[in-house]
């Protein structure tokens, strides 16, 4: 960070006050300004609304408001912020719901003090701290209707007694509790049509030039162009909604370029019309 550059400005949000206070004193020494502390979720959109900063990082499980209906609301009031959610296991399944929501990325709670404080600044620049790659492996796992989580569900439903997460399934496509991303892409160019769906399948800025022929900044500006017109946040954002809109479906390979629509093929000339077209020699 150049001296030219404001500190991020974080809220941190779990319900451990350990581990807020052992985020707040890493972030500190690493020169970012925690400026709030949240203990459940209510108290995350509050602080956001009140005190506007760049970052909140969120736990996904808390009381009385979850991180994930808090995720919302954060986005939904103060749109200039960014959520990292926090969470205790590799890929959970509210990550994905948090994504679709409009999340930056989600931690491990056991990350090294580094890599937590380089992706706050990350983060606070508009990118997306998950790699397009992950986040599509991410999505392949935990799209679709069986596996859509309920607004307010942050702790679970407990499935026996061995204590199994029971993802909900009541939640309709469409319906409040559902992190939906539709967008229309009929705004879209073809070209742009193209891009989106090689992002989908996980694919870099110099990979997609290299696949479409294309110089990167070329790519760069088919990117930006696409996030403005379908009001995408960053990279992770538009992998959820390539596909959710269809454009890529599980297993798709993320080297193949889409196919464009082919043109109706035109025969040539018989091998009699070509005769009959040779001039006539007495």
């Amino acid at each position: 960070m150049t001296s030219t550059e404001p500190a991020p400005r974080v809220v941190v949000a779990d319900d451990q006050e350990l581990v807020r206070t052992g985020f707040r004193l890493i972030l500190t020494a690493r020169g970012i300004d925690v400026v709030g502390e949240a203990a459940d979720g209510a108290e995350a959109v509050a602080a956001a609304r009140g005190l506007r900063p760049d970052v909140v990082l969120m736990d996904i499980r808390m009381p009385a408001m979850d991180g994930l209906e808090a995720a919302r609301r954060v986005l939904a009031q103060v749109p200039d912020c960014r959520v990292i959610m926090l969470t205790t296991f590799d890929l959970d399944h509210y990550v994905y719901a948090a994504l679709a929501a409009g999340a930056s990325g989600f931690l491990l709670k056991d990350v090294t003090p580094e890599h937590l404080a380089s992706a706050v600044r990350l983060v606070k620049t508009g990118d997306a701290l998950l790699a397009p790659s992950i986040t599509r492996r991410l999505v392949e796992r935990f799209a679709g209707g069986e596996h859509q989580i309920r607004a307010g569900d942050g702790h679970g439903q407990r499935n026996g007694a061995g204590g199994e997460h029971r993802r909900s399934t009541s939640a309709s496509a469409d319906g409040p509790g559902t992190p939906a991303v539709h967008r229309d892409l009929a705004a879209l160019t073809q070209r742009e049509r193209e891009v989106l769906t090689l992002m989908g399948r996980g694919l870099s800025n110099s990979e997609l030039a290299q696949t479409l022929t294309l110089s990167e900044a070329t790519v760069k500006t088919h990117v930006a162009r696409i996030f403005s017109k379908l009001a995408l946040r960053d990279r992770a954002q538009a992998v959820v909604l390539a596909y959710e809109t269809g454009l890529v479906s599980p297993g798709d390979s993320a080297g193949t370029p889409p196919c464009r629509p082919s043109s109706p093929a035109v025969a040539g000339p018989t091998r009699a019309q070509r005769r009959d077209r040779r001039p006539f020699t007495p």
